[in-house]
């Protein structure tokens, strides 16, 4: 079984911009209820299956599959919950770790997200300046949240 630790923060100013450059992604989701969700994404040109369970605490099992892109891209397309999110992910290392920066488009436009996986919850990391608020706990900025109440709508 796969486990996840990850902890979620809003982005503050555009210094992070100078550190990388962004690939697209496309997400939508085939199942968004609390004890699961099943997400379907393209990166580039491969496509993925993800299932994720509960998070407690900054924890969840995780399972993630590459497919076929043309399957992920039908599924986006024909099966999962609209909208789709469409955002740009960019990756920065500091202090040992890869922050995962998320710049929304479309129905989410404006908001941006930074996430760092971790080795247990109580990892102590140095954050860069760049990093605002923390977001863990505030299930508006779940992806598969931002399905139903886009950030544009709140």
């Amino acid at each position: 079984m796969a486990k996840e630790i990850e902890r979620k923060f809003l982005v503050k100013g555009d210094a992070w911009r100078e550190l990388a450059t962004g690939t697209a992604y496309r997400q939508g989701y085939l199942s968004t209820v609390k004890e699961r969700t099943v997400r379907v994404r393209t990166i580039d040109d491969k496509g993925f299956l993800t299932v994720k369970g509960i998070t407690i605490g900054a924890t969840r099992v995780e399972y993630e599959y590459e497919i076929p892109a043309a399957d992920a891209n039908a599924m986006l397309d024909d099966l999962c919950e609209q909208p789709i999110i469409e955002k740009h992910r960019y990756k920065i290392d500091h202090g040992g770790l890869v922050w995962e920066i998320d710049e929304f488009g479309g129905v989410n436009q404006g908001l941006i997200v930074a996430e760092v996986e971790l080795e247990s919850e109580a990892q102590s990391f140095d954050k860069p300046q760049w990093i605002g608020d923390e977001i863990d706990n505030d299930p508006r900025y779940y992806n598969s949240n931002l399905i139903a109440h886009p950030y544009t709508k709140w």
